[in-house]
């Protein structure tokens, strides 16, 4: 009991981060009879994280969400604070939810601890993606919140993120080779080589 008081008096988070890691929301436990309309799976335990998101769907709305992660107390208040957000958004409104959205509902996170943010709000994505694959339906918010990395050859975070997840792509050289990204002005590659070791976290590359 006195080593559990110790580590809640030099807690390092915030009492929002500390009530959603002790009391996490909508988890998905096998005794839940939920069927999601839509699933999305991503990380890996080699990487310390790995998280699933399942959604139902109502009136182009999230009417619900469950999901299940290992990882840290971060990834779990993050995913738990990102259920909570998006249940009764569009879908397209719950697409464009961002890691820095999901720690300002917290009250921040450690800077180190940021990462596992990530997760929720691609696990949430790859959800809805799933869900307009599994109706049939074209997916219209793909591509409708790239951001372009590289100005000079015209490269956004998307591209960057499906040749990781894909595999074509795991080191600058090989981004810089098949897009044409930073042989330009060359600004762009500090930042484009942590998006890839970013996107290699998240799918487990």
């Amino acid at each position: 009991m006195s080593d559990i008081k110790d580590f809640m008096v030099n807690w390092v988070y915030t009492d929002t981060v500390k009530d959603h890691f002790m009391n996490p929301r909508n988890i998905w436990r096998k005794d839940d009879q939920f069927k999601p309309d839509g699933f999305g799976e991503v990380g890996s335990l080699a990487c310390g994280d790995q998280m699933r998101v399942g959604i139902t769907v109502k009136d182009n709305r999230i009417s619900d969400i469950r999901w299940l992660t290992y990882g840290c107390a971060s990834a779990i208040a993050s995913t738990s604070m990102m259920s909570e957000m998006v249940k009764g958004m569009t879908l397209e409104e719950a697409y464009r939810i961002t890691p820095k959205m999901i720690t300002d509902k917290l009250g921040g996170l450690p800077e180190h601890k940021f990462h596992c943010s990530v997760l929720g709000d691609k696990a949430l994505r790859a959800a809805i993606d799933n869900y307009f694959d599994a109706c049939g339906l074209p997916n219209p918010l793909k591509g409708k919140i790239a951001k372009v990395v590289c100005e000079c050859r015209g490269v956004d975070d998307q591209q960057i993120e499906e040749l990781v997840k894909t595999g074509k792509v795991s080191n600058l050289a090989e981004l810089m080779e098949l897009t044409g990204l930073g042989t330009g002005c060359g600004k762009c590659r500090a930042k484009a080589e942590a998006m890839i070791a970013e996107f290699k976290h998240i799918y487990g590359k």
